[in-house]
């Protein structure tokens, strides 16, 4: 950075979810970067998630791969990626194209997808270019597909503050999509007539900005949205100009739906018989719904269904293409529309062209290759099984996590281990994934890419640099151009920049595209890339002002097409068993590669955890805050007991993020079947069956440590903290010598003092380790589950004048009041901080809390606990 840059502010965009925030990043004097809302952003207007305001925390280098390595030995790039080019070409001559794969990630900008999607069906010839949105949206693009003839997501997030009816499918948008939530909770301030419907076998944070929550049976939405179907037909709300004038198939739709009065579907799905009557009442009364849906529709094994499903209710009201209205599948990755764009999936070719003979064609002409893919390659689970069975025989991953992210992951990892060779382009040196890589390639990170990404509702955003490439990493783009280069492709891949390559794609869109293609860029060939403001497409020049307003589909009729959808059997959990739900919580992205750098985002959820109904914990003797393995024939996890009625009977939800860098058996994803929809190919990541039992410990502990312990015990789970890290333990057998366990897993100096406190009645261990009165570590140990505060621990790494005695105590004193566990991490304020806002300011209303200590005024994604927090303190002042 030049002298006298340190203001200049750039504008960018957020790298976590579908929602494309823009992102305003200023350097500032001391090297840190401030980091806001973009207010001219059409996404966000400003506003920011937790994740997203603590964007400035996670840019150190810490755990950065820095410089290329071959077989763990760093060497220069030419070294490396000529390793890649003469394997990936040796392979495809002694094995043909379709031995070798590229697994990539919604996290690449559409630049990058672009060049690796080009190589690998334009000039390998080969359809194995897939990528992590497979798991997360390929229902959605099949569902869009057999209904409009494209992968066009109708919506726009203005249709969420229009609409009279919201219905959430599967999609905690309170977590997962703060900012859109956000939207819709001061829209519906302002219009108390708006209702919410949410949909979802758990209570989640978004259940609090419902009006209704229906929680479904797993894979019982089918039925609901099939009745749906028929109750709209009886009722009436048919839009029967519509139905005659624009679509196909709506008799064959509505012959399976007769067959699903009312009370069948009360019995399909577990939902009331009333409550689903109020629901079919509300949609077929109201005209402008919106039906927003994610991962809980689309990460089944009937996701396409279920999503031609919600669609058909829409094609019948004839409520989409106009404002306030229609089905909106919101992605779950920064990029995952843009990836569809390029053809990032392994069943499409490229600009939302299908292997048809005449795309076949039309996008060799263009790309001047001869080469071109002619069939659908491997769709990630798929792929994966032929790594497993020797048929890929080299597997370029880029920018994700498999081993962790993917179905049967115990699987996926031995095929890695097992590969003949493994490329990993990432930024960070510490994955599961890249450990089995043979040649690692150090990545350009959020904050050093420069490109473009196309959020959930079609908008295309710039992603600028505003930090320079550290060590020797480069942009994926210029990776993979190099590789291609040195396979003898040059003159298709001499590119000077990523504005070239988008020139190029925006261009592939436009070309022979007569209007009967969705995706058209036309207007944006030529565009001042440097100065590209955010666009929704299409962009052409005779653009419809809304997609479908017109009633015209990309059906060769034009005509959208229902879909008779026949409901599976709705899963119920087998004798013994319970249904696992996998998902995110609300400050973690993925594997934490990101997140887990930032103390503030890992102080909410420290550790991994099963949320489980009170009911089943006590039929399983699970006690709250004690371990649980879980376990099926796939693997096995330890986590927390978080035992709550939110959670359904038969069910547990267990979140996705920890990986073996962050807790000793947290990988999740382990025990997920890899069952898949047998169209779009995408896995049923929230319907595996597990069987819950208590994990028994001797003693369990807890630390705060200045420094990242080595630890080798039964459980462990480590954090970052401010100053330090903090963690969870779990002794099967305790230690014989604790002085000498501490001394071993946190690499004391053997100078060091180690203060302790034992009482050999309870179990109860103390241990503190102090250095000029800075607290060191801070060990507790106990035969049930740590009752210190953890964040007044936490805290105590921050202060100057520390004892041993108040250390060993374990409770805070009168000079440094426990804040509690953080519910607001975009300000870290605590549960006891907001407690006393209620008991001793007289703070009644959420927004009250928010005005006495700022919790849940940016993002808002905490407002459902802090009211909880009322409300129980309410019940309790009732009591008295």
């Amino acid at each position: 950075m030049q002298q006298g840059e340190a203001s200049k502010t750039v504008r960018t965009t957020c790298p976590y979810c579908g929602v494309g925030c823009g992102v305003l990043a200023t350097p500032q004097p001391d090297g840190s970067m401030a980091i806001a809302g973009d207010p001219e952003h059409p996404a966000n207007f400003g506003r920011l998630c937790s994740k997203g305001s603590a964007l400035g925390e996670t840019l150190a280098l810490s755990n950065r791969l820095l410089q290329p390595e071959v077989d763990g030995v760093v060497t220069s790039w030419d070294a490396a990626l000529e390793r890649v080019a003469s394997t990936f070409s040796r392979t495809i001559a002694e094995h043909g194209p379709d031995a070798v794969a590229i697994y990539g990630s919604g996290q690449l900008l559409t630049e990058d997808y672009y060049v690796a999607n080009k190589l690998m069906k334009g000039f390998i010839g080969s359809g194995n270019m897939d990528t992590n949105s497979r798991l997360c949206m390929a229902s959605s693009v099949a569902g869009h597909k057999r209904a409009f003839g494209s992968d066009t997501v109708p919506g726009n997030y203005e249709d969420l503050e229009l609409a009279d009816l919201i219905v959430l499918v599967g999609s905690n948008l309170g977590w997962c999509h703060p900012v859109l939530y956000q939207r819709i909770t001061k829209a519906k301030a302002e219009r108390p007539g708006m209702r919410v419907v949410l949909i979802d076998p758990r209570r989640t944070a978004s259940a609090d900005l419902a009006d209704l929550h229906l929680p479904v049976q797993s894979d019982g939405d089918s039925a609901l949205f099939v009745g749906l179907l028929s109750h709209l037909s009886t009722a009436g709300a048919i839009d029967a100009g519509f139905v005659a004038d624009h679509t196909e198939g709506s008799t064959e739709a509505l012959a399976v739906a007769d067959h699903w009065p009312v009370e069948r579907v009360a019995q399909a799905t577990g939902i009331p018989e009333t409550d689903v009557r109020r629901f079919y009442d509300w949609f077929a009364g109201t005209e402008r719904v919106v039906t927003v849906y994610s991962q809980g529709v689309n990460q089944s094994g009937v996701g396409t269904d279920k999503v031609n499903a919600i669609i058909n209710a829409h094609l019948l009201t004839g409520r989409i293409g106009k404002p306030g209205m229609g089905p909106f599948s919101v992605t779950g990755q920064p990029n995952a529309m843009g990836g569809r764009e390029v053809g990032g999936l392994a069943n499409t070719l490229a600009a939302h062209m299908d292997f048809t003979p005449e795309a076949i064609d039309r996008v060799g002409r263009f790309w001047n290759s001869t080469s071109v893919a002619t069939k659908a390659g491997l769709k990630a689970v798929d792929l994966f099984a032929a790594v497993a069975r020797g048929e890929v025989k080299a597997l370029w991953i880029m920018a994700t996590n498999p081993v962790d992210s993917m179905p049967e992951a115990d699987a996926v990892r031995a095929a890695l281990a097992a590969c003949p060779f493994v490329v990993v382009s990432d930024m960070t040196d510490r994955t599961d994934t890249v450990l089995h890589a043979h040649v690692r390639l150090p990545a350009a990170g959020w904050g050093e890419k420069d490109g473009t990404v196309t959020n959930s509702e079609r908008r295309i955003s710039r992603q600028r640099p505003f930090l320079p490439l550290p060590g020797a990493a480069r942009p994926d783009w210029w990776i993979i151009s190099q590789v291609a280069q040195r396979m003898g492709f040059g003159a298709a891949f001499d590119y000077a920049g990523p504005a070239d390559i988008f020139a190029e794609h925006a261009a592939l869109t436009a070309f022979e595209n007569d209007g009967t293609r969705d995706l058209d860029l036309a207007g944006l060939v030529g565009a001042d890339y440097e100065s590209l403001a955010p666009v929704q497409w299409p962009v052409r020049a005779q653009s419809r002002t809304r997609l479908f307003g017109d009633g015209r589909f990309f059906t060769p009729d034009q005509r959208a097409r229902f879909v008779a959808v026949v409901p599976p059997e709705p899963i119920r959990p087998a004798p013994g068993q319970l249904i696992l739900n996998t998902g995110r919580v609300r400050d973690h992205w993925h594997t934490m590669t990101r997140t887990g750098k930032t103390a503030r985002l890992s102080a909410h959820y420290a550790e991994p955890f099963a949320e489980l109904h009170p009911l089943d914990a006590a039929e399983l003797g699970i006690t709250p805050a004690t371990l649980v393995r879980l376990g099926n024939a796939h693997g096995s996890a330890i986590v927390r007991a978080l035992v709550t009625d939110r959670q359904q009977r038969g069910h547990v939800f267990a979140p996705m993020h920890w990986t073996d860098q962050f807790a000793s058996n947290g990988r999740v994803d382990a025990l997920v079947t890899a069952r898949t929809d047998a169209i779009s190919g995408q896995p049923a990541l929230k319907m595996a069956q597990v069987a819950a039992m208590p994990f028994i410990v001797e003693r369990y502990g807890f630390f705060v440590a200045r420094q990242r312990p080595a630890l080798a015990t039964d459980y462990w789970a480590i954090a970052e903290a401010p100053d330090g890290v903090r963690g969870e333990l779990g002794f099967v057998e305790e230690p014989g010598d604790w002085d000498a366990w501490l001394r071993a897993a946190f690499a004391l100096p053997a100078a060091a003092r180690v203060h302790s406190v034992i009482d050999s009645g309870s179990g109860r261990r103390s241990f503190a380790v102090l250095a000029d009165r800075q607290l060191q570590l801070a060990l507790y140990v106990a035969a049930t589950p740590v009752a210190v505060a953890r964040q007044w621990a936490v805290d105590l790494l921050k202060a100057d004048d520390v004892s041993a005695s108040m250390v060993l105590a374990g409770r805070p004193g009168a000079d440094r009041p426990d804040a509690g566990a953080i519910v607001c991490s975009c300000f870290s304020v605590g549960r006891n901080t907001i407690a006393g806002a209620v008991t001793e300011q007289g703070c009644t209303t959420v927004e009250a809390v928010g005005a006495c200590t700022r919790a849940g005024t940016n993002c808002g994604s905490c407002r459902a606990e802090i009211r909880g927090i009322i409300d129980a303190h309410r019940l309790v002042a009732a009591a008295e």
